[in-house]
């Protein structure tokens, strides 16, 4: 992660060469890189999406996941660092937890009760999502509903999201709790997380970490022209505002953060200041002890040094909102939201996640003095002193429903593709 020195001298300036290299004829088949993993184009639930990654690390720490139902999409982008392990985990567990929180119970009704049951608009408007992720219709015979999303206006919420992440956080460190003693460093394996879902024309996402989610909407003054609107917040000590959030937690700790080769880091070991997992900076009893000299803090911590919990937004999507970018920082590190936004915009939808991909490596290159040619050939492992790992998820998003759509999970650099859990995931 690169300091706020270097992110804003790379927001103020970019060279013109990038956009050169970006325009509508570069042809994206030429770019053979063995890291590379894509999905050019493919539907979804309100539109299409493009998916891409790039590996740099010598294992692959990004986790990545878009589930797709009839009524109903999800994304997930999970950056790991210090290993695969929370990021693997994560991607396991999190989206299944989703579809556990919303569901408390089950009922069924026929047709004929479904046309002359009297319930109120918002337990309605609440089942009309849980059939959209299980993939019901009114017009069942037998219709299956969950309905669990209602909370207090009985609409599905960001806190359905926060419960999924907290039930995914602990159980991590309940992995941790079972393997830190054949395994210490496990206590410092952590990820960052950020997710969003689809549905009913609202986006809802929580984050933790320094992963984005941005979205393209056109300006309503000019019809062509394309504005970047940052719908998450960034969890990293390089921001003033998070310095001071957690020098307000910890008052009397003045390491609480601290510069280190240029880099503000909390307790001098990590930028970012919300992740799942990190248990020795959450938990003292997964304190690590000497021998590992990177994590090892020289008094014990009384409470935890990273803050627990997303950051929670909704949005109602509008005509002009033409598109999402779900991407880890790798890309961001780059390219700034507005660079990013213009790319998509000004390009072909087929390839554009590969595309943006493309663009950051470039940047990354040029910051290392080196050409893009080279950096493409660089081994995983040593490619990390250039760039690193990177993920981006692309989501255009239409006015209507794809009718005929396959209901399928993807899973970032693998090849297969699976029904998705929002249909086949049974109520426990």
């Amino acid at each position: 992660m690169f300091s706020w020195v270097g992110k804003l001298a790379s927001a103020l300036w970019l060279p013109l060469s990038l956009y050169a290299r970006m325009n509508k004829d570069d042809n994206l088949d030429d770019d053979k890189d063995a890291l590379l993993w894509c999905k050019d184009l493919e539907k979804h639930a309100f539109g299409e999406f493009s998916y891409a990654i790039v590996q740099a690390n010598d294992v692959l720490e990004d986790h990545s996941q878009v589930e797709i139902g009839r009524n109903a999409t999800f994304v997930g982008v999970y950056d790991g660092h210090g290993g695969p392990e929370a990021s693997r985990y994560i991607c396991d567990h999190l989206f299944p937890h989703l579809i556990r929180e919303s569901s408390f119970f089950l009922f069924s009704l026929s047709h004929a009760t479904f046309n002359h049951i009297n319930l109120d608009k918002s337990v309605w408007d609440s089942m009309s999502f849980v059939c959209a992720v299980q993939g019901c219709t009114s017009s069942s015979h037998d219709l299956y509903c969950v309905y669990g999303l209602a909370r207090e206006k009985g609409l599905i919420s960001s806190e359905i999201l926060k419960d999924a992440v907290s039930a995914t956080e602990d159980g991590f460190l309940s992995l941790v709790r079972r393997t830190c003693g054949i395994k210490p460093l496990m206590a410092a394996v952590g990820s960052c997380c950020i997710i969003g879902l689809i549905s009913e024309g609202t986006l809802y996402v929580a984050n933790m970490g320094d992963s984005r989610a941005v979205i393209g909407r056109l300006s309503r003054r000019r019809s062509n022209k394309i504005i970047a609107e940052q719908i998450t917040e960034d969890h990293n000590a390089c921001i003033d505002e998070v310095r001071q959030e957690l020098k307000s937690d910890h008052p009397d700790d003045p390491h609480i953060v601290v510069m280190k080769q240029g880099v503000w880091r909390i307790k001098g070991i990590i930028q970012v200041s919300r992740t799942i997992g990190d248990a020795y900076l959450k938990k003292p009893e997964f304190a690590l002890d000497p021998s590992f000299p990177r994590f090892h803090l020289r008094e014990p911590i009384r409470r935890p040094v990273l803050r627990n919990g997303p950051s929670l937004h909704t949005r109602e999507l509008k005509p002009d909102d033409k598109f999402l970018v779900f991407a880890s920082d790798g890309l961001w590190e780059h390219l700034t939201n507005q660079q990013v936004v213009e790319i998509v915009h000004n390009n072909p939808r087929s390839g554009i996640a590969r595309r943006l991909v493309k663009a950051a490596m470039i940047e990354a290159a040029r910051k290392g003095k080196k050409k893009y040619d080279e950096v493409k050939k660089i081994e995983k492992g040593s490619r990390r002193a250039v760039h690193d790992d990177i993920t981006v998820i692309v989501v255009f998003i239409y006015q209507q429903t794809n009718v005929e759509i396959d209901e399928m999970s993807i899973r970032g650099f693998t090849n297969s593709t699976t029904p998705s859990t929002f249909r086949t995931l049974q109520v426990s």
